[in-house]
């Protein structure tokens, strides 16, 4: 009969101090790491917003109301109805709104004789009677163009 192999046993706690101190370290981390989460800290940003509480829509609403600017695009929109009413038609059938951008609204002009016309003699009534009927802060300055 063979001689019989001496099975060796690994102690479980390591002799040198310090394996023995990065073993300890690597533990406490480790139980810090699940208190952590267990007590809703340490989370990325993404687990944060989940773990936030409920907000009312009352406290939401006028931040993103704000954020939308839905009154400024209310008063863009009602440009071109107002256009026709504040205006001489014979003005509005040469010159049409086309296009709005951070307070300055672009009109298209049917010819040079009434781009001349416009630009000369109406620019600041036109200017004057818009701010007048959406506010001075919607409508700033008026860009004409033959187009």
């Amino acid at each position: 009969m063979p001689p019989r192999a001496r099975q060796v046993q690994v102690p479980l706690s390591p002799a040198d101090p310090a394996e023995r101190a990065r073993r300890r370290r690597a533990a406490a981390t480790a139980r810090a790491r699940t208190l952590d989460q267990w007590r809703g800290r340490g989370f990325t940003n993404a687990e944060t917003a989940w773990n936030s509480p409920a907000k009312s829509v009352e406290t939401i609403l006028p931040g993103v109301l704000s954020h939308l600017r839905l009154e400024q695009r209310l008063d863009e929109s009602k440009i071109q109805t107002i256009w026709s009413q504040i205006l001489d038609p014979t003005l509005v059938a040469h010159a049409q709104p086309a296009g709005f951008a951070k307070g300055t609204l672009f009109v298209n002009v049917d010819s040079s004789v009434w781009l001349n016309e416009i630009v000369r003699y109406r620019r600041h009534e036109i200017l004057e009677r818009l701010q007048t009927a959406l506010g001075k802060t919607v409508v700033q300055r008026i860009s004409f163009r033959i187009g």
